[in-house]
């Protein structure tokens, strides 16, 4: 059975399900890399680009892990997913970066999807020119393309029910619905958790925040969950229109935190070195400035970023949250303030 390798980071977080069923329908094994481990940074820091951002640096660990164990590596290049939209450069140049740096690697299959304006790149015409790669029966690649879609679609419900993409992946996998979600709702105080799923979901290069977060007595929510239309209307009050994709689902899930009252505060993760998050992030922290109401904490990290320095932030932000909240329920009980301390 041929084999095609899908490393575990980027683009992973966002389509894993829609790839592995195409693949899977067309009876092509699905290899993912392991989760991330310092042996697998490492590698991307050596091979890498100095001046990349971190993310880009360990997929190149992920397909270091992966060069040996399959027939093909996947690693579409995605331009626009949406209209009049784009995605980061970066992501575009992946396999020309791969094969600048890294020798002996298997074939790339870097196929373009762009929805932006041209015709004959979108998500149709995309899976079939993939498809053809492994066969010549254009029946059984339309199948798979259906059988892509319903993954993706059901993909989507769970991420919009609270889950995490993991959990959702999970899910997807056999395990209880019902018990993943119970495992997303667990929690004194609620946080809402942006940055990319590349970051937020490896639990290497984020050190585990999620779990750290659910380990102090908060359940978490992430940009994942808010509903697609909801950011659209919320990126309309930017002067101009944002043409990052992954920046406006940033932007547009900050605002509707920043609206949501059910929330206790908001952590925002994001990795040195990005161009369009010093926008993004500098967007909104000001925001952030204007709900004073609400804690806003950022946190970025890079390949030196000690898991130390990270915990005691953490800690004290929570910490911080919790005695407010006490002293909120208190003048709401009592009627006046309590001084703890």
């Amino acid at each position: 059975m041929i084999k095609v390798g899908i490393p575990r980071a980027l683009l992973f977080y966002y389509y894993y399900p829609l790839w592995r069923a195409f693949f899977t329908e067309l009876d092509v094994q699905v290899v993912v890399s392991p989760e991330t481990n310092k042996r697998i940074l490492d590698a991307g820091l050596r091979s890498a680009l100095g001046e990349a951002c971190l993310p880009v640096k360990l997929f190149f660990g992920h397909v270091l892990v992966l060069s040996d164990k399959v027939d093909y590596l996947f690693v579409p290049r995605l331009i626009s997913v949406e209209q009049k939209e784009y995605i980061c450069p970066k992501f575009m140049g992946l396999s020309d970066m791969l094969r600048a740096r890294l020798a002996n690697l298997p074939p790339i299959i870097d196929t373009p999807l762009d929805v932006s304006e041209r015709r004959g790149l979108d998500w149709p015409h995309f899976f079939e020119k993939v498809g053809s790669i492994f066969t010549s029966d254009r029946h059984l690649i339309k199948r798979a393309y259906g059988s892509a879609l319903e993954a993706d679609k059901n993909f989507r419900r769970l991420l919009k029910s609270g889950l995490l993409p993991p959990e959702a992946m999970d899910a997807g996998n056999g395990i209880s619905e019902a018990a993943a979600t119970s495992i997303a709702s667990q929690g004194f105080l609620k946080i809402g958790l942006l940055g990319h799923p590349y970051n937020l979901y490896d639990s290497y290069i984020s050190m585990n925040l999620i779990g750290k977060v659910r380990q102090m007595g908060a359940s978490v929510i992430t940009a994942a969950s808010v509903p697609d239309d909801l950011i659209e209307s919320q990126t309309k009050r930017l002067p101009k229109r944002l043409f990052w994709t992954l920046g406006k689902q940033m932007i547009g899930s900050a605002l509707t935190f920043f609206e949501n009252e059910q929330l206790d505060g908001v952590i925002y993760l994001t990795s040195f070195g990005c161009g369009p998050e010093s926008l993004v992030g500098e967007l909104v922290e000001r925001w952030a400035k204007h709900r004073a109401n609400l804690p806003f904490m950022m946190l970025t990290i890079d390949e030196h970023t000690g898991e130390a320095g990270m915990v005691t932030r953490l800690e004290a932000f929570i910490e911080m949250i919790k005695r407010r909240k006490k002293h909120e329920n208190y003048v709401s009980a009592y009627g006046k303030p309590v001084h703890c301390c």
